[in-house]
């Protein structure tokens, strides 16, 4: 299972980097993607660095081996699927698109903080008393 939960939260670390570049340089392309039609609008690029600043802040946690600080981070930015699903629905998205991409998204997220976080909290002081 450890295994399994290494490359979810690497792919849900990489998937942003996918598609935040794309606001920051196609942004009514990636808004229709994303669920809404758009006209171009400072809004892009501000969505395009969110959604890479996210996935830097995952992978960094990550790679540095907290598997716990991980599974909050991830626990957390759930809302930001969440919000998109219910901005998707009701401004002009399809309801598809809302849960299909969405709304799945935050339950995959949300399966892997659940992962991440019921993993032992590792046992540095008793490691560090049988050194001594």
């Amino acid at each position: 299972m450890r295994r399994f939960t290494n490359i979810l939260t690497i792919v849900l670390g990489l998937f942003p980097l996918t598609f935040g570049p794309r606001f920051l340089f196609d942004g009514v392309a990636a808004a229709t993607g994303f669920g809404i039609p758009a006209a171009a609008t400072a809004y892009f690029p501000v969505k395009g660095i969110r959604d890479i600043a996210l996935a830097l802040v995952i992978l960094a946690l990550f790679a540095l081996g907290h598997r716990r600080p991980t599974g909050l981070v991830l626990a957390i930015t759930a809302i930001v699927p969440i919000t998109d699903a219910i901005v998707v629905a009701t401004h002009g998205g399809t309801l598809a698109t809302a849960l299909g991409v969405h709304a799945l998204t935050a339950a995959v997220i949300l399966f892997d903080a659940a992962l991440l976080l019921r993993e032992p909290a590792p046992l540095r002081a008793a490691t560090a008393a049988q050194r001594q």
